[in-house]
Protein backbone atom coordinates (compact mmCIF):
# COMPACT_ATOMS: atom_id res chain seq x y z
CA UNK A 1 0.00 0.00 0.00
CA UNK A 2 1.52 3.30 -1.12
CA UNK A 3 1.06 6.63 0.58
CA UNK A 4 -0.52 8.84 -2.09
CA UNK A 5 1.15 12.04 -0.88
CA UNK A 6 4.77 12.76 -0.05
CA UNK A 7 5.61 13.32 3.62
CA UNK A 8 4.69 16.87 4.52
CA UNK A 9 1.70 16.92 2.18
CA UNK A 10 -1.84 16.18 3.31
CA UNK A 11 -4.56 14.24 1.49
CA UNK A 12 -7.62 16.46 1.48
CA UNK A 13 -10.63 16.68 -0.82
CA UNK A 14 -9.16 14.21 -3.32
CA UNK A 15 -5.74 15.83 -3.69
CA UNK A 16 -2.36 16.23 -2.01
CA UNK A 17 -2.00 19.70 -0.57
CA UNK A 18 0.80 21.54 1.10
CA UNK A 19 4.52 21.38 0.54
CA UNK A 20 6.44 18.10 0.57
CA UNK A 21 9.10 18.07 3.28
CA UNK A 22 12.77 17.44 2.47
CA UNK A 23 14.96 15.14 4.54
CA UNK A 24 18.51 13.85 4.63
CA UNK A 25 18.66 10.04 4.46
CA UNK A 26 19.11 9.62 8.26
CA UNK A 27 16.27 12.09 8.85
CA UNK A 28 14.07 10.19 6.38
CA UNK A 29 14.65 6.92 8.22
CA UNK A 30 13.81 8.60 11.53
CA UNK A 31 10.70 10.37 10.16
CA UNK A 32 9.45 7.08 8.75
CA UNK A 33 9.56 5.46 12.17
CA UNK A 34 7.57 8.34 13.70
CA UNK A 35 4.57 8.33 11.38
CA UNK A 36 1.08 6.97 11.88
CA UNK A 37 -1.13 7.60 8.85
CA UNK A 38 -4.60 6.33 8.06
CA UNK A 39 -4.67 4.33 11.27
CA UNK A 40 -1.53 2.34 10.34
CA UNK A 41 1.76 2.53 12.19
CA UNK A 42 3.76 0.20 9.93
CA UNK A 43 4.73 2.65 7.15
CA UNK A 44 8.31 2.37 5.96
CA UNK A 45 10.75 3.80 3.45
CA UNK A 46 10.53 1.67 0.27
CA UNK A 47 13.60 -0.09 -1.07
CA UNK A 48 15.11 0.86 -4.43
CA UNK A 49 13.15 -1.68 -6.48
CA UNK A 50 9.85 -0.90 -4.79
CA UNK A 51 10.10 2.84 -5.39
CA UNK A 52 11.33 2.35 -8.96
CA UNK A 53 8.25 0.18 -9.62
CA UNK A 54 5.97 3.23 -9.55
CA UNK A 55 7.99 5.16 -12.14
CA UNK A 56 5.91 5.75 -15.25
CA UNK A 57 8.60 5.06 -17.85
CA UNK A 58 6.58 6.44 -20.78
CA UNK A 59 6.32 9.87 -19.19
CA UNK A 60 8.72 12.59 -18.18
CA UNK A 61 8.30 15.67 -16.00
CA UNK A 62 6.65 13.93 -14.09
CA UNK A 63 7.47 10.27 -14.57
CA UNK A 64 4.73 9.06 -12.22
CA UNK A 65 1.00 8.45 -12.57
CA UNK A 66 -0.41 11.78 -11.37
CA UNK A 67 -3.92 10.36 -11.01
CA UNK A 68 -2.72 7.87 -8.41
CA UNK A 69 -0.01 10.12 -6.94
CA UNK A 70 -1.22 13.71 -7.41
CA UNK A 71 1.04 16.71 -6.80
CA UNK A 72 4.19 14.57 -6.63
CA UNK A 73 7.22 16.86 -6.61
CA UNK A 74 9.16 16.41 -9.85
CA UNK A 75 12.42 15.60 -8.13
CA UNK A 76 14.24 12.93 -6.11
CA UNK A 77 12.80 10.65 -3.39
CA UNK A 78 14.75 8.51 -0.91
CA UNK A 79 14.77 4.73 -0.80
CA UNK A 80 15.81 2.61 2.19
CA UNK A 81 18.61 1.05 0.09
CA UNK A 82 22.16 2.15 0.92
CA UNK A 83 24.53 2.48 -2.03
CA UNK A 84 27.20 -0.20 -1.63
CA UNK A 85 29.72 1.67 -3.80
CA UNK A 86 29.85 4.69 -1.50
CA UNK A 87 29.55 4.69 2.31
CA UNK A 88 27.85 8.09 2.36
CA UNK A 89 25.40 7.28 -0.46
CA UNK A 90 21.91 5.80 -0.73
CA UNK A 91 19.67 5.08 -3.72
CA UNK A 92 17.05 7.59 -4.77
CA UNK A 93 14.47 7.81 -7.55
CA UNK A 94 13.90 10.96 -9.61
CA UNK A 95 10.25 11.42 -10.56
CA UNK A 96 11.18 14.08 -13.07
CA UNK A 97 12.90 11.66 -15.45
CA UNK A 98 12.43 8.26 -13.80
CA UNK A 99 16.14 7.86 -13.05
CA UNK A 100 17.41 5.65 -10.21
CA UNK A 101 20.70 7.01 -8.89
CA UNK A 102 22.96 7.20 -5.85
CA UNK A 103 22.57 10.34 -3.75
CA UNK A 104 24.72 11.62 -0.92
CA UNK A 105 22.96 10.81 2.38
CA UNK A 106 23.28 14.40 3.59
CA UNK A 107 21.26 15.69 0.63
CA UNK A 108 17.73 16.94 1.35
CA UNK A 109 15.11 15.20 -0.80
CA UNK A 110 11.54 13.90 -0.49
CA UNK A 111 9.96 10.78 1.00
CA UNK A 112 7.00 8.60 -0.05
CA UNK A 113 6.14 5.76 2.31
CA UNK A 114 4.86 2.25 1.70
CA UNK A 115 3.46 -0.49 3.90
CA UNK A 116 3.09 -4.21 3.34
CA UNK A 117 -0.66 -4.17 3.91
CA UNK A 118 -2.74 -7.19 4.75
Amino acid sequence: MWMRCALGQEWKEGACGGKAASYSWPEALKATAQNDFGGYADWRLPNKNELASIVEERCVGPSINTTVFPATPITFFWTSSPYAGQANGAWSVDFGYGVVTATEKSGKIHVRLVRNGE
